[in-house]
């Protein structure tokens, strides 16, 4: 897997995450990874469900990976971050 079948959640809308994952695919990757962390997890699980139920029916999802991440705090030390890597295969 490079670097360039990685796809990161953030707050833009569904769709257009959806379109990058379809247009990775469709470019000839056989694996896409989602990554997203905090509020944006959310969002991940509702792309890779899109993508797999509208647009790409035969991708599967291979592994859902979950984990924490230390962010540094804008007033000093750390915050505890919740992160997930959502694999879909061809």
């Amino acid at each position: 897997m490079t670097e360039e079948n990685v796809v990161y959640v953030g707050n833009k809308p569904p769709m257009s995450y959806v379109l990058a994952v379809t247009t990775q695919f469709n470019n000839g990757a056989n694996e896409v990874v989602l990554k997203a962390r905090g509020k944006a997890i959310s969002r991940a699980v509702d792309v890779a469900e899109i993508v797999r139920n509208r647009f790409i029916p035969e991708a599967l999802v291979d592994a859902i990976t979950t984990g924490t991440e230390e962010l540094p705090r804008k007033e000093g030390g750390t915050t505890n971050t919740s992160t997930i890597e959502i694999v879909l295969k061809k």
